[in-house]
């Protein structure tokens, strides 16, 4: 089992057009890193100075990584993991 992470359609390009893909790793730092290895570019597109980029959201299981360690937030097989870039307007 893997754990699935499911990409905005502005990040698809970075995955061939697939709207989810399948990782491995501990924790989300772990995670964007085995990610990163099949999937060049999309890690520096979520990741900034070692942190979360201010304007994109990530889940585990619905649940807001930065109230559950940010890039060191705990993943395990079965997860599912959602970016969503921030959505602002007036």
């Amino acid at each position: 089992m893997a754990i699935e992470v499911r990409i905005p359609t502005i990040l698809r390009t970075h995955t061939g057009g697939a709207k989810s893909v399948e990782g491995a790793g501990a924790t989300l730092s772990e995670l964007l890193d085995d990610l990163e290895a099949r999937h060049t570019g999309l890690k520096e597109r979520i990741v900034q100075n070692d942190d979360l980029r201010k304007f994109v959201n990530v889940y585990v299981n619905d649940e807001d990584v930065r109230f559950q360690g940010g890039l060191g937030a705990p993943v395990t097989d079965g997860d599912v993991v959602t970016v969503l870039p921030a959505v602002a307007g007036g």
